[in-house]
């Protein structure tokens, strides 16, 4: 599975650094669906890892069958 998401920082007087998902796409074949009603956009992840696990957690996948990119 393969996602694309778009993030936006948080302010920088919050530590440490975080980001919140503003949009996210899964990729199926060569088009892009757009998934984020399917996860909390208001959580704030700490890395691109964390969201990773929290994808895999949510689609029921194995970590290293997802592929994560930032647009």
């Amino acid at each position: 599975m393969n996602f694309t998401f778009s993030s936006q920082s948080t302010a920088p007087t919050i530590e440490p650094a975080t980001f919140q998902v503003r949009q996210i796409w899964q990729q199926v074949d060569h088009e892009s669906r757009e998934v984020s009603h399917l996860i909390d956009r208001t959580y704030r992840y700490h890395s691109v890892r964390e969201l990773h696990w929290h994808l895999a957690d949510r689609f029921s996948r194995p970590v290293h069958s997802l592929a994560l990119n930032r647009v």
